[in-house]
């Protein structure tokens, strides 16, 4: 399914995919969800859904950014009753008691329970898996053969994924970076045995891969007009099949992070392998094209993480507090970026860049030029250089920007609000009331349904052609996705109070729907 992007103004909802529930669900989102969603979302007046990856974890690990690979979809996102390899012999009833028990605890989580849900799921893939096996592959069905088509085309990223798989497995789960020699470095006869040695287990992994898509691509269609936006994170995980199968494209002697600056005293070092960009260059970027290719098949548009990095990479070698930025200078790293940008947008997916903290001028300049929106959070949009520092009144906002009340690693605007200095809360209320006395009487008050009436309408009728609510700030939610640089069972496992099946007949669902469709109608978004 080729990318549809938005035309004109329009608004779209953001919420991560593991967020969303059913009735029918394992404890997490699933991508036979969507399609229910979907139904709510046109109702309110949102033409666009926006995600965060999707992209397969490891056990344990929760963050969305942390992937073991930047093609593949998360095995976790397969909805079970959808499978019929998995219902023809017995479904959950087959299940071990003890994979039994860790779905009900799954179901039964507030939060998403990441460790129950994997382990229910792996017993689950396995036993279609296998049913698909006799039933299916050693008959040469006609299930067998779309099978194996899929496999044929999506060889280039879906081989190197599977044997890592397989050898993950084989070896404990243990990163690439611990294996032993001939197969970490990949040489060539290491890995023709083992793939002649874990045939089985290879054919598992593309199988569950397929299942994902097959759904994924049938799960949009069924979405209708609304579209689905993805995310493009900058960097992939040490532990990836990605940088295993491209090792030639990564430093290992340094890590990516962020410069010191106004945010942080320090920088940040997020452990993550360099990219080469001279090498990348000398292959025409090929690896970078084939993720911006994966992602315009998935997605009618995503949102390009950390734009900055891809103009100039900071990173420090192992023990020093200083690093430097790749490239050096201003005229390569936008030589560098505006290449980048082109090779996003080739594949005709709508495109957005998270441009977000100390990025410098000639960043949003080459985005200016080039027609990609830049991000306008409502809080961070102030006059820095006069007194006071004034709130910029969201009308003022560029056409070709996204305006958005909060992203998922900040407060929801309730909490913010709750949370905020004072004077910040007075000097954001005088964007909504005209009077001082107006603007000090909303300061002082707390967050209330009417405020978040009137930061919404104020959002809707932004410059900004496109919008993107978080669900928390569309109903006035309190919940955090994540926050940065903690780690604790609150971090990325919110799940939705309200389940996308009931949202049709939900009585808050349904007045969050109508007065949302009601801005959409005013702000001409629709």
């Amino acid at each position: 399914m080729r990318p549809r992007p938005l035309p004109g103004r329009a608004a779209g909802l953001v919420v991560p995919l593991f967020s969303l529930h059913s009735a029918r669900s394992w404890g997490i989102g699933e991508i036979g969800d969507l399609p229910l969603g979907a139904r709510w979302l046109e109702r309110a007046g949102f033409r666009a859904l926006q995600l965060l990856p999707v992209s397969t974890l490891p056990l344990g690990q929760t963050s969305p950014y942390s992937a073991l690979s930047a093609m593949a979809i998360d095995p976790v996102y397969i909805s079970l009753a959808d499978v019929a390899d998995f219902a023809a012999p017995g479904g959950e009833s087959q299940l071990p008691l003890a994979d039994q028990a860790a779905l009900r605890r799954g179901r039964s989580s507030p939060r998403v329970s990441y460790d129950d849900v994997r382990q229910a799921k792996a017993s689950a893939l396995r036993l279609a898996f296998s049913q698909f096996y006799d039933v299916e592959w050693r008959r040469t069905t006609a299930r067998a053969g779309a099978f194996a088509a899929y496999v044929s085309w999506e060889e280039w990223w879906l081989a190197d994924y599977a044997l890592y798989g397989a050898l993950r497995e084989r070896f404990g789960r243990q990163s690439w970076v611990d294996w032993p020699e001939p197969l970490r470095s990949r040489d060539a006869a290491a890995l023709e045995e083992a793939r002649r040695e874990l045939e089985g287990e290879i054919l598992f992994h593309q199988y569950v891969q397929w299942l994902a898509d097959e759904q994924w691509q049938a799960a949009r269609e069924a979405m209708g007009d609304v579209r689905v936006f993805g995310d493009f994170p900058f960097m992939v995980a040490l532990d990836s099949a990605d940088v295993w199968a491209q090792q030639h494209l990564f430093r290992f002697d340094a890590t990516v992070g962020t410069a010191p600056d106004a945010f942080s005293e320090t920088g940040q070092d997020w452990g993550l392998p360099v990219y080469r960009w001279d090498v990348m260059a000398s292959e025409d970027y090929r690896w970078l094209r084939q993720r911006a290719r994966r992602m315009a098949r998935l997605y009618d548009g995503y949102r390009v993480d950390h734009l900055v990095g891809f103009f100039r990479t900071y990173s420090r070698k192992a023990g020093e507090q200083t690093g430097a930025f790749d490239p050096s200078d201003e005229a390569s790293q936008i030589v560098l970026g505006e290449s980048l940008l082109r090779v996003f947008q080739e594949d005709g997916a709508q495109i957005t860049a998270e441009d977000l903290g100390s990025i410098p001028d000639f960043v949003r300049a080459s985005l200016l030029q080039m027609g990609v929106p830049g991000y306008k959070v409502l809080r961070w949009e102030r006059a820095w250089d006069q007194e006071g520092k004034p709130f910029l009144d969201p009308a003022t906002f560029p056409p070709t920007s996204v305006v958005t009340t909060s992203v998922h690693d900040i407060e929801p605007i309730a909490l913010w609000w709750e949370v905020a200095e004072q004077e910040e809360r007075h000097r954001f209320a005088a964007l909504l009331n005209p009077s001082d006395t107006a603007d000090r009487a909303v300061a002082a008050a707390p967050f209330t349904p009417t405020l978040r009436d009137e930061i919404l309408a104020l959002t809707y009728h932004a410059g900004s052609e496109l919008l993107l609510l978080p669900v928390q700030d569309a109903f006035g939610w309190p919940d955090r996705i994540n926050t940065p640089a903690t780690v604790g069972d609150e971090n990325w496992t919110w799940r939705m109070p309200i389940g996308v099946d009931a949202m049709q007949t939900d009585a808050a669902a349904i007045e969050c729907a109508g007065r949302l469709r009601r801005l959409a109608e005013e702000s001409e978004r629709l």
